[in-house]
């Protein structure tokens, strides 16, 4: 039976909750929902060699493994959210909670590649349900310094959670627990969403009726008082049927046209997805002309250096999960690494992208204006010294380009996601942020399609001796580092398109404003569920953008009613955000 649809209201903002302790517990517990699909992304990548050997699964059935989370995170991260606006926020939760549980332990127990593809895509509508109410709640229940702390804590579990993943993967899959080699990865999920299960409905306050006047006291026990009604943006499923099918119809040659040696129909099904594609634009349009609710709002493309800023944030991305999955099949498919080693190996990266991302801001200002191109073209760089580095062995030269990689990335990421929402207004934050959370995560996809399949393609002659096949793997790295170094290479093309349209002097981030009525998700504080692959201070930057997208209606419609001096604060809060 359907559930009953109706307007949430949005609870109290707490300004002193310290002496509270229920909402840092609820926080505490929100957290470690998103903590835990943040992880399983990580472990998974560490994973996948050990799941290659225990399953028997080809090249093109570890990228679907690790892509398949990805292509429903991404195609329901907004509806996910919509969902929650629809039939409430904590009722959404914990259904997200219930179905990525189920579905980590079906992938625990999964006998064959094609089952664990099969729950690894509903893992990923389960953590795309449950994501966005995150950062929702934590709008909707702090504001002032209370806000600023549970945000605080939010982008920290972001970082944490993504280094955690990978050093956690490897640990659990070396330890061999029980014999079950990487089954425990999806395991650990399991306790912990039945701890989420018992506790949310005691500590995360239910979502207060919308029939009960603004004024009037919450009359669900436990609820917080002193809420408002907001609107309620209607699910656009025609955009998301076309949408998933244009990106399945894209994705799935590129993982299976190198291992059937490209026959025609991949072509086809590409030249299909991409008509899709051109179909989804029209479709979109029309719903927006019509005054309906489209998944993605085309129109704020129209935005000076956000259209270019989106094409140079999509071939970093595509890059850097192309880097994640190709440089971990080489390190222990290729080099007979261990899963613990090669998640430490990923720790030069992340520290230098983490420093790079938070500290990009104490530069002069008109360095600040150029750091996107020039992060891009260290990234070039890095990775033709990690391309060089890899024809002799995993050395200074190689850890070197990994750090270079990293620095590149922490130098080009934060600004352009700041540069890219200068002129966006505070009425379009919403649509401008759905765009970047959908580049980012499936710029990350194609990443895993795409150049995953160079690499496998390159390194389809591994030798069964040791040595012919570290030799064999070295050859397809160092030509697929080739390509990375490409792709940033053209988006440095793009950023300089970009940089064009961006002041000379960026405004800095003022301390973020707390109106009377707290918005519900002004693009604060940043991805990859990421959930994706991000990781560190800026990718935590990314994911918790793609937790505040579909969030953000209730404050555009606020900014649209509110003064002037309102909108500007809250254009002034969207831009500082992205750092």
């Amino acid at each position: 039976m359907a559930l009953p649809t109706r307007q949430t209201r949005r609870p109290a903002p707490l300004e002193g909750t310290t002496q509270n302790a229920q909402p840092w517990l609820m926080l505490a517990l929100l957290l470690l929902g998103q903590f835990m699909c943040l992880v399983d992304v990580m472990v998974v990548n560490v994973a996948m060699p050990s799941i290659a050997a225990s399953l028997h699964a080809s090249g093109a059935s570890l990228q679907l493994i690790v892509g398949g989370y990805t292509i429903a995170y991404a195609m329901l991260l907004i509806t996910g959210a919509r969902l929650g606006d629809r039939y409430g926020r904590r009722r959404t939760y914990l259904v997200g909670a219930g179905v990525f549980t189920a579905a980590s332990l079906a992938c625990a127990l999964a006998p064959d590649s094609q089952v664990l593809i099969g729950f690894r895509l509903v893992q990923g509508a389960g953590a795309a349900v449950l994501v966005p109410q995150v950062f929702s709640i934590i709008q909707l229940t702090f504001t002032g310094p209370a806000r600023a702390r549970a945000l605080s804590a939010y982008a920290a579990v972001l970082s944490a959670g993504a280094v955690a993943g990978l050093v956690l993967g490897g640990v659990v899959v070396t330890a061999n627990l029980f014999g079950t080699s990487w089954r425990p990865v999806f395991g650990i999920n399991v306790p912990l969403g039945i701890a989420l299960a018992l506790l949310v409905p005691r500590l995360v306050p239910a979502d207060a009726p919308a029939s009960a006047p603004a004024d009037a006291p919450c009359s669900i026990p436990g609820s917080i008082p002193g809420s408002i009604p907001g609107p309620t943006r209607r699910l656009d499923v025609s955009g998301l049927l076309i949408a998933a099918g244009s990106v399945l119809l894209i994705v799935l040659p590129l993982v299976l046209g190198h291992e059937a040696g490209w026959p025609a129909w991949c072509f086809g099904c590409i030249a299909v997805g991409a008509a899709l594609a051109v179909m989804f634009v029209v479709v979109e349009r029309t719903v927006a002309a019509r005054g309906g609710d489209p998944l993605l709002n085309l129109a704020v493309l129209r935005a000076r250096a956000l259209p270019s800023g989106l094409v140079t944030l999509a071939f970093t991305q595509v890059g850097y999960g192309g880097l994640l999955f190709a440089f971990t099949l080489h390190l222990q498919a290729g080099l007979g690494q261990s899963a613990l080693r090669a998640g430490l190996s990923y720790l030069p990266m992340v520290t230098v992208f983490g420093l790079a991302g938070y500290h990009w801001r104490r530069l002069p200002a008109a360095a600040r204006r150029v750091l996107v191109p020039a992060g891009l073209a260290v990234s070039a760089v890095a990775y033709l010294g990690l391309a060089v580095g890899l024809h002799t062995s995993v050395g200074a030269l190689t850890w070197t380009g990994l750090a270079g990689a990293g620095l590149g990335l922490g130098l080009s990421v934060s600004p352009l996601l700041t540069q890219s929402l200068v002129h966006v207004p505070a009425a379009r934050a919403a649509d401008a942020s759905g765009l970047l959370t959908t580049t980012v995560q499936l710029g990350q996809l194609m990443g895993v399609a795409a150049i995953g399949s160079v690499y496998l393609s390159r390194a389809a002659g591994f030798s069964h001796a040791a040595a012919g096949r570290a030799a064999a793997s070295a050859g397809a790295m160092s030509g697929t580092a080739c390509w990375l170094a490409a792709l940033s290479a053209a988006g440095l093309l793009a950023a300089a398109v970009m940089v064009r349209g961006v002041p000379s002097v960026t405004p800095s981030p003022p301390s973020p404003p707390s109106p009377p009525s707290p918005p519900s998700g002004v693009v604060s504080s940043p991805p990859q569920p990421s959930t994706g692959l991000t990781v560190s201070g800026s990718a935590a930057w990314l994911a918790s953008t793609a937790n505040s997208v579909p969030s953000s209606r209730v404050s555009v419609s606020q900014a649209t009613r509110g003064s002037s001096t309102v909108t500007r604060r809250r254009t002034a809060a969207c831009v500082a955000s992205a750092s």
